[in-house]
């Protein structure tokens, strides 16, 4: 459940919009007031559904 995703960590999130469930595609962490690109820090408007730690590839 996405309520126990935990702060301060790079996180693999899952989204339902209108193409249906699918992962976003690059790393995002849990701010206070919602969700943040982990690399900029810029705002991601989402609504997540579940969450799992990032896998960091080689070529990230």
């Amino acid at each position: 459940m996405i309520d126990t995703a935990p702060y301060d960590q790079d996180l693999e999130l899952a989204v339902i919009d209108d193409d249906g469930p699918h992962a976003l595609v690059f790393p995002c962490r849990r701010l206070k007031n919602g969700w943040a690109e982990s690399k900029s820090g810029k705002p991601v408007e989402v609504h997540p559904t579940h969450w799992r730690e990032w896998r960091h590839l080689a070529f990230d």
